[in-house]
């Protein structure tokens, strides 16, 4: 089975968009127009981590196509 890249790519931002997530949590960065961007943004990369992550054990179950050679 060909190295599929969505493995790691979820791995990592879920990884940074936990702990992103998890210092705008605490929250001790000053909101910017009400909004706590680093809450947000690291909700966004967890999300994303955790897609590639689904995506990659689809394809290692055999649900999706590989993804193509380079």
């Amino acid at each position: 089975m060909p190295f599929d890249v969505r493995l790691p790519i979820g791995l990592l931002f879920l990884a940074i968009g936990l702990l992103v997530a998890g210092y705008g949590v605490m929250g001790h960065v000053p909101l910017s127009a009400g909004v706590n961007i680093d809450l947000v943004w690291g909700a966004v990369m967890a999300v994303f981590g955790a897609i590639m992550l689904v995506l990659a054990a689809l394809a290692r179950r055999g649900d999706l196509p590989p993804p193509p050679e380079a």
